[in-house]
Protein backbone atom coordinates (compact mmCIF):
# COMPACT_ATOMS: atom_id res chain seq x y z
CA UNK A 1 0.00 0.00 0.00
CA UNK A 2 1.53 3.30 0.72
CA UNK A 3 3.58 2.46 3.46
CA UNK A 4 6.61 3.26 1.74
CA UNK A 5 5.32 7.20 1.13
CA UNK A 6 5.23 8.32 5.08
CA UNK A 7 6.16 5.94 8.85
CA UNK A 8 4.22 6.21 11.28
CA UNK A 9 4.70 9.12 13.67
CA UNK A 10 2.30 8.79 16.44
CA UNK A 11 3.91 11.92 18.66
CA UNK A 12 3.45 14.16 15.43
CA UNK A 13 -0.01 13.18 15.35
CA UNK A 14 -0.72 13.98 18.73
CA UNK A 15 0.74 17.39 18.63
CA UNK A 16 -1.23 18.34 15.66
CA UNK A 17 -4.34 17.58 17.36
CA UNK A 18 -3.12 20.02 19.70
CA UNK A 19 -2.57 22.20 17.18
CA UNK A 20 0.74 22.52 18.17
CA UNK A 21 2.52 21.07 14.57
CA UNK A 22 2.41 21.96 10.34
CA UNK A 23 5.61 19.82 9.73
CA UNK A 24 3.06 17.54 7.28
CA UNK A 25 -0.79 16.61 7.91
CA UNK A 26 -1.59 13.57 9.24
CA UNK A 27 -4.52 11.08 8.57
CA UNK A 28 -7.80 10.81 10.11
CA UNK A 29 -11.04 8.56 9.83
CA UNK A 30 -14.14 7.99 12.53
CA UNK A 31 -14.52 4.52 10.68
CA UNK A 32 -13.34 2.33 7.38
CA UNK A 33 -16.12 -0.13 6.65
CA UNK A 34 -15.24 -3.48 6.66
CA UNK A 35 -15.94 -4.30 3.45
CA UNK A 36 -13.91 -0.92 2.37
CA UNK A 37 -10.54 -2.95 3.99
CA UNK A 38 -11.16 -6.25 2.20
CA UNK A 39 -11.54 -4.87 -0.96
CA UNK A 40 -8.23 -2.72 -0.98
CA UNK A 41 -6.73 -5.59 0.67
CA UNK A 42 -8.29 -8.53 -0.68
CA UNK A 43 -9.00 -10.24 2.28
CA UNK A 44 -10.96 -9.08 5.81
CA UNK A 45 -9.52 -7.49 8.33
CA UNK A 46 -11.20 -7.99 11.49
CA UNK A 47 -8.69 -8.65 14.28
CA UNK A 48 -6.43 -6.02 16.48
CA UNK A 49 -3.17 -7.28 14.25
CA UNK A 50 -5.08 -6.83 10.93
CA UNK A 51 -6.16 -3.31 12.34
CA UNK A 52 -2.29 -2.77 12.99
CA UNK A 53 -1.10 -3.79 9.93
CA UNK A 54 -4.19 -2.36 7.60
CA UNK A 55 -4.11 1.33 9.13
CA UNK A 56 0.03 1.39 9.01
CA UNK A 57 0.10 0.27 5.71
CA UNK A 58 -2.68 3.11 4.14
CA UNK A 59 -0.29 5.61 6.36
CA UNK A 60 -2.07 6.28 9.43
CA UNK A 61 -0.65 6.94 12.96
CA UNK A 62 -3.05 5.19 15.08
CA UNK A 63 -5.58 2.47 15.51
CA UNK A 64 -9.11 2.92 17.49
CA UNK A 65 -10.69 1.12 19.44
CA UNK A 66 -14.32 0.95 21.47
CA UNK A 67 -15.42 -0.55 24.52
CA UNK A 68 -18.08 -3.04 24.04
CA UNK A 69 -21.47 -2.88 25.14
CA UNK A 70 -24.91 -3.83 23.41
CA UNK A 71 -27.99 -1.25 24.41
CA UNK A 72 -31.27 -1.87 22.26
CA UNK A 73 -32.16 1.04 20.61
CA UNK A 74 -34.86 -0.50 18.42
CA UNK A 75 -32.97 0.37 14.82
CA UNK A 76 -35.11 -0.88 12.08
CA UNK A 77 -32.31 -3.18 9.50
CA UNK A 78 -33.69 -3.49 5.81
CA UNK A 79 -31.91 -6.46 4.18
CA UNK A 80 -31.38 -5.54 0.34
CA UNK A 81 -29.58 -7.82 -2.19
CA UNK A 82 -28.34 -4.78 -4.18
CA UNK A 83 -25.71 -3.65 -1.51
CA UNK A 84 -23.63 -5.34 0.11
CA UNK A 85 -24.37 -4.03 3.58
CA UNK A 86 -27.90 -3.73 5.68
CA UNK A 87 -29.05 -0.68 6.21
CA UNK A 88 -30.46 0.82 9.26
CA UNK A 89 -32.38 3.59 10.72
CA UNK A 90 -34.19 5.00 14.31
CA UNK A 91 -37.71 5.22 14.68
CA UNK A 92 -38.75 8.80 14.68
CA UNK A 93 -42.12 7.51 16.47
CA UNK A 94 -41.89 4.72 18.95
CA UNK A 95 -38.69 3.36 21.17
CA UNK A 96 -38.22 0.66 23.82
CA UNK A 97 -38.93 3.42 26.24
CA UNK A 98 -42.07 5.35 26.13
CA UNK A 99 -42.53 5.86 29.63
CA UNK A 100 -42.02 5.72 32.95
CA UNK A 101 -43.21 2.11 32.91
CA UNK A 102 -41.07 1.03 30.26
CA UNK A 103 -37.95 2.91 31.87
CA UNK A 104 -38.19 0.73 34.57
CA UNK A 105 -39.06 -3.23 32.37
CA UNK A 106 -36.13 -2.11 30.48
CA UNK A 107 -33.30 -4.41 31.44
CA UNK A 108 -30.35 -1.78 30.90
CA UNK A 109 -26.83 -2.39 30.54
CA UNK A 110 -24.48 -2.84 33.73
CA UNK A 111 -21.12 -1.08 34.15
CA UNK A 112 -20.33 -4.57 34.88
CA UNK A 113 -21.35 -5.41 31.13
CA UNK A 114 -18.31 -3.11 29.73
CA UNK A 115 -16.16 -4.87 27.57
CA UNK A 116 -12.36 -3.92 26.99
CA UNK A 117 -10.18 -7.14 25.64
CA UNK A 118 -9.92 -5.41 22.35
CA UNK A 119 -8.53 -2.47 23.97
CA UNK A 120 -6.47 -4.37 26.38
CA UNK A 121 -5.05 -6.68 23.19
CA UNK A 122 -4.27 -3.44 20.98
CA UNK A 123 -2.46 -2.15 24.05
CA UNK A 124 0.35 -5.36 23.98
CA UNK A 125 0.26 -5.23 19.70
CA UNK A 126 0.90 -1.63 18.99
CA UNK A 127 4.30 -0.49 18.03
CA UNK A 128 6.18 2.01 19.34
CA UNK A 129 5.63 4.74 16.72
CA UNK A 130 1.92 4.15 16.59
CA UNK A 131 -0.61 4.47 19.33
CA UNK A 132 -4.43 3.79 19.93
CA UNK A 133 -7.44 6.32 20.31
CA UNK A 134 -10.04 5.34 23.01
CA UNK A 135 -13.36 5.73 21.37
CA UNK A 136 -17.15 6.01 21.88
CA UNK A 137 -20.00 8.44 22.23
CA UNK A 138 -23.72 9.01 21.94
CA UNK A 139 -25.12 9.80 24.73
CA UNK A 140 -27.58 12.38 23.58
CA UNK A 141 -27.92 9.66 20.43
CA UNK A 142 -28.30 6.85 22.40
CA UNK A 143 -31.34 8.20 24.49
CA UNK A 144 -33.08 9.98 21.14
CA UNK A 145 -32.83 6.32 19.36
CA UNK A 146 -34.21 4.55 22.79
CA UNK A 147 -37.36 7.17 22.95
CA UNK A 148 -38.23 7.77 19.25
CA UNK A 149 -37.25 11.12 18.15
CA UNK A 150 -41.02 11.93 18.24
CA UNK A 151 -41.16 10.72 21.63
CA UNK A 152 -38.21 12.18 22.97
CA UNK A 153 -39.16 15.52 21.63
CA UNK A 154 -42.45 15.79 23.49
CA UNK A 155 -41.21 14.27 26.69
CA UNK A 156 -38.54 16.96 26.88
CA UNK A 157 -41.56 19.29 28.07
CA UNK A 158 -44.16 16.85 29.20
CA UNK A 159 -41.35 14.92 31.70
CA UNK A 160 -37.92 16.08 32.20
CA UNK A 161 -37.48 13.82 34.58
CA UNK A 162 -38.01 11.14 32.34
CA UNK A 163 -35.64 12.74 29.60
CA UNK A 164 -33.09 13.64 32.76
CA UNK A 165 -33.51 9.84 33.86
CA UNK A 166 -32.60 8.47 30.53
CA UNK A 167 -29.48 10.38 30.44
CA UNK A 168 -28.41 9.69 33.87
CA UNK A 169 -28.62 6.07 33.17
CA UNK A 170 -26.63 6.85 29.62
CA UNK A 171 -24.05 8.79 30.41
CA UNK A 172 -23.44 6.80 33.58
CA UNK A 173 -22.41 3.82 31.72
CA UNK A 174 -20.42 6.41 28.75
CA UNK A 175 -18.74 8.31 31.91
CA UNK A 176 -17.34 4.65 32.92
CA UNK A 177 -16.06 3.88 29.52
CA UNK A 178 -13.98 7.09 29.51
CA UNK A 179 -12.59 6.96 32.66
CA UNK A 180 -11.62 3.17 32.18
CA UNK A 181 -10.20 4.19 28.58
CA UNK A 182 -8.37 7.72 30.48
CA UNK A 183 -6.84 5.25 33.12
CA UNK A 184 -4.94 2.59 30.58
CA UNK A 185 -2.07 4.43 29.79
CA UNK A 186 -1.36 3.28 25.97
CA UNK A 187 -4.66 4.96 25.43
CA UNK A 188 -2.83 8.26 24.29
CA UNK A 189 -6.21 10.04 22.58
CA UNK A 190 -9.79 10.12 23.52
CA UNK A 191 -12.36 10.45 20.56
CA UNK A 192 -16.01 11.49 22.07
CA UNK A 193 -19.08 11.14 18.73
CA UNK A 194 -22.42 12.44 18.97
CA UNK A 195 -24.35 13.87 16.47
CA UNK A 196 -26.02 16.64 17.67
CA UNK A 197 -27.09 19.36 14.56
CA UNK A 198 -28.22 19.30 11.38
CA UNK A 199 -27.01 21.11 8.33
CA UNK A 200 -29.37 23.78 8.95
CA UNK A 201 -28.60 24.12 13.00
CA UNK A 202 -28.36 21.83 16.31
CA UNK A 203 -31.34 19.19 16.77
CA UNK A 204 -32.14 20.96 20.20
CA UNK A 205 -31.85 24.14 22.17
CA UNK A 206 -27.83 24.67 23.74
CA UNK A 207 -29.76 25.22 26.65
CA UNK A 208 -30.96 21.39 26.57
CA UNK A 209 -27.74 20.26 25.58
CA UNK A 210 -25.95 22.48 28.06
CA UNK A 211 -28.49 20.68 30.62
CA UNK A 212 -28.22 17.08 29.60
CA UNK A 213 -24.72 16.32 27.41
CA UNK A 214 -22.70 19.18 28.14
CA UNK A 215 -21.35 18.48 31.47
CA UNK A 216 -20.53 14.92 30.40
CA UNK A 217 -18.22 16.25 28.00
CA UNK A 218 -16.64 18.72 30.56
CA UNK A 219 -15.74 15.45 32.85
CA UNK A 220 -14.14 13.35 29.36
CA UNK A 221 -12.53 16.68 29.10
CA UNK A 222 -10.72 16.92 32.08
CA UNK A 223 -9.97 13.35 32.06
CA UNK A 224 -7.57 14.57 28.41
CA UNK A 225 -6.24 17.37 30.57
CA UNK A 226 -4.94 15.14 33.68
CA UNK A 227 -3.55 12.93 30.89
CA UNK A 228 -2.25 15.60 28.97
CA UNK A 229 -3.77 14.09 25.62
CA UNK A 230 -5.91 14.91 23.00
CA UNK A 231 -9.87 15.11 23.07
CA UNK A 232 -11.52 14.78 19.46
CA UNK A 233 -15.17 15.38 19.49
CA UNK A 234 -17.57 14.90 16.42
CA UNK A 235 -20.43 15.94 15.47
CA UNK A 236 -22.00 16.47 11.84
CA UNK A 237 -24.05 19.38 11.34
CA UNK A 238 -23.77 23.59 11.93
CA UNK A 239 -22.05 23.89 15.40
CA UNK A 240 -21.11 27.35 15.47
CA UNK A 241 -23.93 28.12 18.06
CA UNK A 242 -22.32 26.22 20.78
CA UNK A 243 -18.49 26.21 19.00
CA UNK A 244 -16.85 28.57 22.20
CA UNK A 245 -18.61 26.36 25.07
CA UNK A 246 -16.98 23.24 22.92
CA UNK A 247 -13.66 25.18 22.99
CA UNK A 248 -13.65 26.82 26.28
CA UNK A 249 -15.27 25.10 28.90
CA UNK A 250 -15.10 21.36 27.36
CA UNK A 251 -12.18 21.64 26.02
CA UNK A 252 -11.93 19.88 23.22
CA UNK A 253 -8.37 19.99 21.04
CA UNK A 254 -9.98 19.04 18.06
CA UNK A 255 -13.23 18.98 15.77
CA UNK A 256 -14.26 16.21 13.74
CA UNK A 257 -15.44 15.96 10.65
CA UNK A 258 -16.41 19.16 9.26
CA UNK A 259 -19.31 18.65 6.95
CA UNK A 260 -18.90 21.06 3.46
CA UNK A 261 -22.78 21.11 3.48
CA UNK A 262 -22.60 22.28 7.15
CA UNK A 263 -19.66 24.43 7.78
CA UNK A 264 -17.16 25.93 5.27
CA UNK A 265 -13.22 24.20 6.05
CA UNK A 266 -11.67 27.93 5.41
CA UNK A 267 -14.35 29.89 7.61
CA UNK A 268 -14.01 27.47 10.58
CA UNK A 269 -10.50 27.60 10.21
CA UNK A 270 -10.34 31.60 10.31
CA UNK A 271 -12.79 31.45 12.87
CA UNK A 272 -11.17 29.12 15.06
CA UNK A 273 -8.05 27.77 13.35
CA UNK A 274 -6.07 29.14 16.13
CA UNK A 275 -7.66 27.40 19.00
CA UNK A 276 -8.29 23.79 17.46
CA UNK A 277 -7.08 21.71 15.15
CA UNK A 278 -9.99 20.89 12.57
CA UNK A 279 -10.14 16.95 11.66
CA UNK A 280 -11.80 15.59 7.70
CA UNK A 281 -13.71 17.66 5.57
CA UNK A 282 -13.37 16.13 2.52
CA UNK A 283 -16.75 15.34 0.81
CA UNK A 284 -17.90 11.89 1.77
CA UNK A 285 -20.90 12.50 -1.54
CA UNK A 286 -17.26 13.55 -3.84
CA UNK A 287 -15.73 10.62 -2.21
CA UNK A 288 -18.41 8.34 -3.98
CA UNK A 289 -19.13 9.80 -7.03
CA UNK A 290 -15.90 12.37 -8.28
CA UNK A 291 -13.39 10.77 -10.26
CA UNK A 292 -9.72 9.87 -8.90
CA UNK A 293 -8.24 13.20 -10.47
CA UNK A 294 -11.58 14.96 -8.96
CA UNK A 295 -10.48 14.03 -5.45
CA UNK A 296 -7.17 14.47 -5.70
CA UNK A 297 -7.97 18.09 -6.89
CA UNK A 298 -10.23 18.28 -3.76
CA UNK A 299 -7.59 17.37 -1.28
CA UNK A 300 -5.45 19.58 -2.85
CA UNK A 301 -7.58 22.42 -2.42
CA UNK A 302 -7.88 21.23 1.14
CA UNK A 303 -3.99 20.95 1.83
CA UNK A 304 -3.29 24.51 0.49
CA UNK A 305 -5.83 25.92 3.06
CA UNK A 306 -3.72 24.44 5.81
CA UNK A 307 -0.73 25.27 4.39
CA UNK A 308 1.31 27.37 6.78
CA UNK A 309 -1.52 27.16 9.25
CA UNK A 310 -1.05 23.45 10.79
CA UNK A 311 -3.88 22.14 12.60
CA UNK A 312 -5.63 20.18 10.39
CA UNK A 313 -5.80 16.08 9.88
CA UNK A 314 -6.94 14.79 6.65
CA UNK A 315 -10.19 12.63 6.29
CA UNK A 316 -13.32 12.13 4.91
CA UNK A 317 -16.75 14.57 6.16
CA UNK A 318 -18.02 11.80 8.11
CA UNK A 319 -16.02 8.31 7.62
CA UNK A 320 -15.12 5.61 4.92
CA UNK A 321 -18.67 3.32 4.54
CA UNK A 322 -18.53 0.09 1.88
CA UNK A 323 -20.27 2.61 -0.86
CA UNK A 324 -17.55 5.25 -1.20
CA UNK A 325 -14.85 3.84 -4.44
CA UNK A 326 -11.89 2.65 -3.38
CA UNK A 327 -10.30 4.45 -5.75
CA UNK A 328 -11.75 7.67 -4.72
CA UNK A 329 -10.62 6.72 -1.32
CA UNK A 330 -6.59 5.62 -1.95
CA UNK A 331 -6.33 8.89 -3.91
CA UNK A 332 -7.45 11.04 -1.38
CA UNK A 333 -4.69 8.94 0.64
CA UNK A 334 -2.05 9.17 -1.70
CA UNK A 335 -2.27 12.62 -2.52
CA UNK A 336 -1.90 13.79 1.19
CA UNK A 337 0.90 11.56 1.97
CA UNK A 338 2.44 12.98 -1.08
CA UNK A 339 1.58 16.42 -0.84
CA UNK A 340 0.38 17.36 2.43
CA UNK A 341 4.10 18.26 3.36
CA UNK A 342 6.39 21.49 3.95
Amino acid sequence: MFSHLRKPNFEHFQQTLFNKTNDYIPLIELGIHGDMRKAILGKPADTVKDEIAFMRGLGYDFIKVQPGIHIETNRSIAKNANVAADRSWSSEHGGVVQDWESFEKYEWAKISDLEYSRLEEAGKLIPDDMGIIGQYGDIYTTVWEMMGFENFSMKMYEDPELISAMFDRIGGLVMSMFETMASMDFVKILWYSDDIAYSSGLMVSPDFLREHLFPYLKRIGKLAKKRNIPFIYHSDGVLYDVMPELIEDIGISSLHPVEPISMDMAELKDRVGDKICLCGGIDLDQLCRATPDEIRKLTRDFINIAKGKGGWCAGSSNSIPEYVKPENYLAMIETVLKEGKW
